[in-house]
């Protein structure tokens, strides 16, 4: 090859390593994430890609199942679960310590087919006949909306009467399932659901019953790039983010 090829063929590299955003030390980051972080991720993702140069390898699932596998061994860069289950993965030493950040908060929200009649569940006593009249709901076994719900049902005093009617759903098929007619109702995180036809939001719970679902990152401790790892967390954090988790039904959590 000629001096000249050779000149520039260099200055074309250089010119890439100088480029706004990409890093001459781009990172494979894995990352295993709540199912209910998927749509902000499917967005923000390929940002953080193009911004950084980075790669991200998302594995999606509901929270108890990635934090069993965690607990098992599982290498990971980053963890996007419930903060909670960070918390504790944390003292476990899972987690890298000073790692944490808060991300996001979601409410749970009832979901109903398209043309159905729509109960009234704006207030806990409403909420509790709509949930005694149906047919069947559903919602997600291993998430952490089970977790509260089962709490909840057993304040109310509903509890037995809603274990006949209630279905679990995979990961991911709630509102499928509404559309579907295999449930009548569905409870879920609000920001875990995209627009399904035939399945519409009937509203969150009541402020009085709601439970927030905070989910909040954290670096491995065996992380393969742990610079890379907060990278990510620095950018779904930032103020660009913040148009898009609201989009998608979270509430950021800026502090």
């Amino acid at each position: 090859m000629r001096r000249g090829s050779l000149a520039t063929v260099a200055m074309f590299g250089i010119m890439i390593l100088a480029a706004p955003g990409v890093t001459a030390e781009a990172a494979d980051v894995k990352v295993l994430s709540a199912a209910a972080l998927r749509h902000v991720l499917n967005e923000l993702g390929p940002r953080f890609e193009r911004e950084t140069g980075h790669k991200l390898a998302i594995q999606y699932d509901v929270v108890g199942v990635l934090k069993r596998q965690i607990e098992g061994g599982e290498q990971f860069d980053v963890a996007l679960l419930t903060t909670p289950f960070i918390a504790d993965l944390a003292k476990q030493g899972k987690i890298a310590a000073g790692t944490s950040a808060h991300i996001a908060r979601s409410g749970i929200g009832v979901f109903v087919r398209t043309g159905a009649p729509k109960p009234d569940i704006k207030t806990a006593e409403a909420f509790k006949r709509a949930m005694l009249g149906a047919k069947s709901i559903g919602y997600s076994k291993e998430g952490a909306t089970a977790m509260y719900l089962a709490t909840l049902f057993d304040r109310l005093g509903i509890a037995e009467p809603m274990k006949a009617k209630t279905k679990y759903l995979p990961v991911g098929r709630a509102a499928q399932s509404v559309a579907g007619g295999e449930v009548e109702l569905a409870l879920v995180v609000i920001s875990a659901i995209e627009p399904v036809p035939g399945a519409e939001l009937l509203g969150p719970l009541p402020a009085e019953l709601q439970s927030y679902v905070g989910y909040t990152g954290g670096i491995g401790t065996a992380a393969k790039d742990a610079k890379a790892g907060k990278a990510l967390l620095d950018f779904l954090k930032a103020p660009a983010a913040v148009p898009v988790l609201k989009a998608k039904g979270m509430e950021p959590i800026t502090r």
